[in-house]
């Protein structure tokens, strides 16, 4: 079974960027063919991994709102097996392009139709948009960060709300994966207070793996690198490679 990861939260700050990047990294490293699906107009997950956004001539958005093929953009990366759709700011434009077009909350259903991977993982725009609803009407499943921080759990309520509703109208199919804990300071009681809020809300959808608050995690994308090619000792990497070994047995329970 081909499997298609959302990562989405309306809150921007939260980690989807880096979430998706290093899932993305790792889940490629044991010969999974990986397709990363750079869904914001930010570009932030294209510039992560070393791409010039700006030097692009055909992106994301060209394939979402005509007739250019997804084939014609995918680009290598520095990992082995790990393939990105690349974005930039042109992007924010198909919001308002996608509104007349027929199946317009299925378009990148259907571009993602013709790619070959194994996993593809999407990362969102810090809105409940018409691009995040094409990531969650074309996803199997979602991953949601959550920011260890007091307003945590603000806007999470209307996140899962969106995620129903899609689920009920547009993709039957669409399941919560899981809940990760980013951006967490152990000495701060603020943090395990946000975490205990979340083991209560989530149950056993909350991951194991909680994602620290990393200086080597935070350097990285301004390298161009994931954190495993940055530093795969810090404990930002560490804490990666646990959650895509958590992602992979989900994937066959």
């Amino acid at each position: 079974m081909r499997h298609i990861i959302a990562i989405t939260n309306q809150k921007g700050g939260v980690g989807k960027t880096t979430t998706a990047v290093n899932l993305a990294a790792q889940l490629a490293h044991p010969g999974r063919r990986v397709m990363l699906v750079d869904l914001d107009p930010q570009g932030n997950a294209t510039s992560s991994l070393g791409i010039d956004k700006e030097a692009l001539q055909k992106t994301l958005y060209d394939v979402l709102v005509s007739d250019s093929s997804a084939a014609d953009i995918v680009l290598p990366t520095n990992i082995k097996d790990l393939f990105v759709l690349p974005s930039n700011n042109m992007l924010a434009q198909a919001e308002v392009d996608l509104v007349g077009m027929e199946r317009r909350e299925y378009r990148l259903r259907e571009v993602l139709q013709h790619i070959d991977a194994e996993v593809i993982i999407i990362d969102c725009p810090p809105a409940l948009g018409l691009l995040t609803i094409n990531a969650l009407s074309a996803a199997t499943d979602t991953l949601i960060p959550v920011q260890a921080e007091y307003f945590a759990l603000e806007g999470l309520g209307q996140l899962l709300n969106t995620i129903q509703l899609v689920k009920q109208g547009l993709n039957p199919s669409l399941e919560i994966m899981g809940v990760v804990l980013t951006m967490f300071n152990k000495r701060m009681t603020l943090s395990e207070q946000v975490q205990a809020e979340l083991v209560q809300h989530f149950g056993n959808k909350l991951f194991k793996t909680v994602v620290p608050r990393n200086v080597r995690l935070a350097e990285a994308p301004s390298y161009g690198r994931t954190i495993f090619e940055h530093d795969k000792w810090s404990k930002g990497a560490r804490a990666y490679k646990h959650l895509a070994e958590e992602v992979s047995k989900r994937f066959t329970a």
